[in-house]
């Protein structure tokens, strides 16, 4: 077989083989004579042309087999995961796997860190003093035994293939691609060994998916992939026009998040949550109440357990930047936009973001949304604080956000959070 001949196939929009797939997915990682050239030019044929759900799904397999599967089978609880499509100020595993953990699953989160405009939740909880993402799998085992939650990083043994198709993507145009995004996601998930899983698609200004029907196609895409793996799946689409809360970079978000824990937080971290905590439990059958649960502080004991368990101590604080500065409204009236995207990069720029993979991130950089769409303002009064160890970002991050504040005479219509709900 030649990487060519596959490559031509599906330039000329015919669908891939599963022989086809096989052997260039497990040629290319294994680095076995098939060049990046070949497997950008892959990409982007995949690209502009798609693929049909069952060469998706063998795409997906095959990605999958190239490399190890976590073993979770014997743990006394039923698995169940969830993953996020990435949005600004998106603290939520950091609610929702202690508390679907407090209500009796067990929750082996592997996430990942931030890059760009969007946060990562690894970054979120090295800002914990003494925390550590990484674990075997056997301390994973036995903290989902003990704790019944972990959150860690992805071995780099798991779907190997896509770390280099990712790599490639990232600098070929090939990113915004719904297969090549859902079987990205999906393979790392589904070799993760969870029976079940809870996508969360955000969409909006400052999400991956910019408009509903994108984000609809890319979860229809994942949830057919999740089922016809075996693995329960499903997915809301949620709203991220405005930052999710009120903070907005690493320390500041575990602030929030165990707000949220002691049962208090913005009202719709605590929404977003909750939906996503009952769709976790519905798919594994169990049956309690997570709004109960975390009014109980159950699921604040159990984070304090996950955080200890991979060698974090909240009781030495977290840290906080030495600079800060505001943003004021520019009129008065109410405010309707906080425009997501604009804020997420300047939380970037101050230093909680990353342009690469290997760029370090600032864990007390960010902005503190002072006030939320729907307050009313008075001119000249501060919206946005930024956090920075850093002043000299300070300008840049203010440049981000000329023109994030939306004010109006009125308030807007207040919008729903979950704008749907994808099962089959």
């Amino acid at each position: 077989m030649r990487a060519l001949d596959v490559i031509i196939a599906k330039r000329d929009g015919k669908r891939l083989t599963g022989e086809q797939i096989d052997w260039f997915i497990t040629t290319y990682a294994a680095g076995a004579g098939i060049d990046d050239e070949q497997a950008a030019a892959l990409a982007m044929a995949i690209y502009l042309n798609g693929m049909e759900p069952d060469e998706l799904a063998r795409w997906t397999t095959a990605m999958i087999e190239s490399g190890e599967r976590l073993d979770l089978s014997g743990l006394d609880r039923p698995t169940v995961d969830k993953h996020s499509t990435g949005g600004v100020g998106d603290k939520l595993s950091l609610v929702v796997a202690p508390l679907v953990a407090a209500c009796g699953a067990a929750v082996p989160m592997l996430s990942g860190r931030g890059l760009g405009h969007t946060g990562g939740t690894l970054d979120k909880m090295e800002a914990i003093p003494g925390w550590r993402a990484e674990m075997t799998i056997d301390e994973m085992r036995d903290q989902l035994t003990r704790v019944g939650a972990v959150i860690a990083g992805a071995s780099a043994d798991l779907a190997p293939a896509d770390r280099k198709l990712y790599a490639l993507r990232d600098v070929t145009g090939t990113i915004e691609s719904v297969p090549l995004i859902a079987s990205s996601i999906m393979s790392k998930k589904l070799a993760e060994g969870t029976s079940a899983l809870t996508l969360d698609v955000k969409v909006g200004s400052g999400a991956f998916m910019a408009d509903v029907e994108s984000a609809r196609e890319l979860a229809t895409a994942m949830v057919s992939l999740g089922n016809s793996h075996g693995v329960a799946t499903h997915a809301l689409i949620t709203r991220m026009d405005d930052v999710l809360g009120r903070a907005v970079g690493n320390a500041l978000e575990v602030r929030e998040a165990l707000d949220v824990l002691d049962g208090g937080g913005p009202a719709d971290v605590v929404e977003v949550s909750l939906a996503l905590a009952d769709e976790m439990l519905e798919l594994v059958g169990l049956d309690a109440d997570p709004g109960a649960v975390l009014a109980s502080g159950a699921a604040r004991s159990v984070f304090e357990e996950m955080v200890t368990g991979q060698g974090g101590d909240l009781s030495a604080g977290l840290p906080e930047a030495t600079h800060r500065s505001v943003v004021d409204a520019p009129s008065a009236g109410f405010i309707t936009r906080l425009d997501a995207r604009g804020v997420g990069v300047a939380a970037w720029m101050l230093g909680a973001g990353r342009a690469r993979k290997e760029d370090d991130v600032s864990p007390t950089a960010g902005v503190v949304c002072l006030a939320r769409p729907g307050d009313e303002v008075e001119s000249g009064q501060p919206v946005l604080e930024l956090h920075t160890d850093d002043p000299a970002t300070f300008e840049q991050a203010s440049r981000s956000l000329e023109g994030a504040i939306g004010i109006a005479p009125e308030p807007g219509p207040p919008s729903p959070m979950v704008i749907d709900r994808i099962s089959a």
